[in-house]
């Protein structure tokens, strides 16, 4: 039985690349966009370079059914740093495939708490973006071994990488 290239083991590897360099893209540019506020989910005034609070707009919602428990987390000024050093860390690790492990998990950690603020869930009872986006940071978690385009190989040669366990 012959394989295809989209079949073979390195086209799975090329895909799940792509696959963990776009959602850490998506990490990354919510990071990005609340701090300056580009204009897309944060507008200019609301950036948090303009005192703004990058965990208020989501979190504050009333009608939603843990409402109590997410907006007493919004506009508090240690939550809105670690949701925002979260945004980074995923970002950066997903992208230059450095620290993966532990950016899946951090990354799943966030999903999570995204997925329980935004209940009731508007077009699905229970799957939303955030659970598809949870599927992937599994399949990264686990193909890290066989990951591509990162920089990993490089990073694993660091004096400081084999000292302390990433």
């Amino acid at each position: 039985m012959t394989t295809t290239s989209a079949t073979s083991p390195r086209g799975l590897q090329i895909a799940t690349a792509v696959t963990r360099i776009l959602i850490g893209f998506e990490f990354l540019w919510a990071f990005l966009d609340k701090t300056f506020g580009f204009g897309f989910a944060t507008a200019p005034e609301k950036a948090w370079v303009n005192g703004g609070s990058p965990t208020t707009g989501y979190l504050s919602s009333p009608d939603r059914t843990f409402s109590g428990f997410y907006t007493s987390l919004a506009n508090n000024t240690l939550v809105d740093v670690i949701f925002m050093i979260g945004l980074l860390g995923v970002g950066v690790a997903l992208i230059l495939g450095i620290g993966v492990r532990i950016g899946t998990l951090a990354g799943s950690v966030m999903l999570i708490f995204m997925y329980f603020a935004s209940f009731p869930l508007a077009s699905n009872p229970v799957v939303d973006e955030h659970i598809l986006e949870l599927g992937i940071m599994a399949i990264v978690f686990f193909s890290v071994t066989s990951q591509v385009w990162s920089l990993a190989p490089w990073w694993r040669k660091l004096t400081a990488s084999q000292t302390w366990l990433w």
